[in-house]
């Protein structure tokens, strides 16, 4: 497998670029708006043709890049089936499998940050038929989870988080890799490391959030200490969903 993290300063993100080398089948997730033709560098750089264009969820901080680069590419632009959108793609529902070549992943729908969030477990059967890491999105992050109340209402998005976490994230095994949609610095989280990435087994540990056992608890914790808002969150995620073809500021000014 080929496996590429790129950490993004403004707004804070991360986006991948990982999949079957030897087959040349390429999956990109979480891609910047102002990076596509950078990913079609890589491409050609890698060998490896861009077959799908993945969105955990529809953002709220930044534009997405995901429906240009799949325009640009011929690949198939994916979201969960439960999003609210204008425009065509290709839906998946929780159980979900989908082969780039021996990188099979499995989709997750882990609702909670927004309706419509899904994470990605990942297998390279060139290797084994076990999984090797989850790309988690902003449902958990290093440190912390996703903030809850920018798509719906914080005590509802807790709720839908906290089953998310207890349902699919938490009975997978401790060994997984942990690849988050953002680090320190984003507003779509609170005690985030600036270490982008980790296992399920550090995180059960010493991450405040997974340490919670009772859902209303859960819901208390999500509701303290909300950070802003992003700048303009409630336009671009608009925009990201083409409700609206104005082009909305994405930066993160407080």
């Amino acid at each position: 497998m080929l496996f590429r993290q790129y950490l993004h300063r403004n707004p804070v993100a991360i986006s991948y670029f990982f999949g079957c080398g030897s087959k040349s089948q390429g999956v990109v997730v979480d891609p910047m708006e102002d990076q596509v033709d950078f990913y079609i560098q890589e491409s050609r750089t890698l060998g490896m043709d861009i077959r799908y264009v993945i969105d955990t969820h529809l953002h709220a901080d930044h534009i997405s890049g995901a429906r240009l680069l799949a325009e640009k590419t011929g690949a198939k632009y994916i979201l969960h089936r439960s999003a609210d959108v204008r425009f065509p793609f290709e839906p998946v529902e929780d159980g979900d499998e989908i082969a780039a070549g021996n990188t099979i992943l499995k989709i997750l729908h882990t609702p909670g940050h927004t309706p419509e969030h899904i994470s990605i477990l990942v297998t390279d059967r060139a290797r084994g038929e076990e999984p090797w890491f989850v790309l988690t999105g902003h449902t958990l992050m290093v440190g912390d989870v996703g903030r809850t109340e920018l798509a719906t209402e914080v005590e509802e998005g807790a709720k839908q988080l906290f089953r998310s976490l207890h349902e699919k994230l938490l009975p997978l095994p401790d060994h997984l890799e942990i690849y988050p949609g953002a680090y320190s610095g984003s507003i779509c989280g609170r005690s985030l490391s600036g270490k982008p990435s980790s296992t399920l087994g550090f995180e059960k540990k010493l991450n405040r959030a997974l340490q919670i056992d009772h859902e209303s608890d859960f819901v208390q914790y999500m509701t303290r200490d909300i950070p802003e808002k992003p700048v303009n969150y409630q336009e671009i995620r608009a925009y990201n969903m083409g409700l609206s073809d104005s082009r909305p500021d994405f930066t993160n000014r407080r």
